[in-house]
């Protein structure tokens, strides 16, 4: 009897230990939720500024958001607080305490919320977001698409015009090496810091920027394909 005593007591040990590192986890995210963030489709073609407090709300916490909110994502009408469920789950609230769209992390300090019918939305730190869209200011122009022996095989245009659902248009070039052509990207956007290329056919070719300022096409090859600004 003694020793199951020992037992139950080591387990209740450890369980409370856990429900203790599980309670710092959730009051940890509520803290670093408190600032502002930006809910925008995934590449910011439609932004919203929301302002997240620590203040007591029914069921969470106040937040406001910006006029333009409503029109530029119309669900966002329906959001007046914002809680943390579980442990790691950002909730955006309705009067009732409902979900109008739950967010998880998915790298530091970007999380991604799934509105069915609608798409993926992100949810990331007001300053990283504007950061992140000085950085896709920055991809817009002309590039050339080179072996890894540098030789140049094709040229290509990323461009700001608007083709739907958050991507943009690109152009290549006359004169492209025979897979470039074959493969004939017309949009383009920019996803988790990789440069995403889409044929006509739903082909795409991902470009991840290396240590030498340059965006290799990824998995790597033996004869990488890489994209050098111009």
């Amino acid at each position: 009897m003694r020793i199951l005593r020992v037992v139950v007591f080591a387990v209740s040990a450890l369980l409370a230990a856990g429900g203790t590192a599980h309670a710092q986890d959730a009051t940890t995210l509520k803290k670093e939720m408190v600032g502002q963030w930006e809910l925008s489709t995934t590449e910011r073609s439609k932004t919203c500024v929301v302002t997240m407090k620590g203040d007591a709300a029914a069921q969470g916490f106040k937040l406001e958001l910006e006029p333009a909110c409503k029109a530029a994502l119309p669900f966002t009408k329906d959001i007046v607080a914002w809680s943390v469920k579980g442990l790691d789950i950002v909730r955006l609230q309705d009067a009732s305490g409902e979900s109008v769209i739950d967010f998880t992390e998915v790298e530091a300090g970007i999380f991604e919320g799934l509105r069915q019918g609608e798409g993926v939305y992100i949810l990331q730190d007001l300053a990283a977001a504007r950061s992140m869209a000085k950085s896709m200011d920055q991809m817009i122009g002309d590039w050339a698409m080179v072996r890894g022996n540098g030789q140049p095989i094709c040229g290509i245009t990323l461009t700001n015009t608007d083709a739907g659902q958050d991507k943009f248009q690109v152009f290549l070039k006359p004169k492209c090496d025979a897979a470039i052509a074959q493969f004939n990207p017309t949009q383009w956007r920019l996803e988790h810091g990789q440069i995403i290329l889409m044929s006509k056919s739903g082909e795409v070719w991902q470009f991840e920027a290396d240590d030498n300022a340059q965006w290799r096409r990824v998995p790597d090859t033996a004869d990488p394909l890489i994209m050098l600004r111009q």
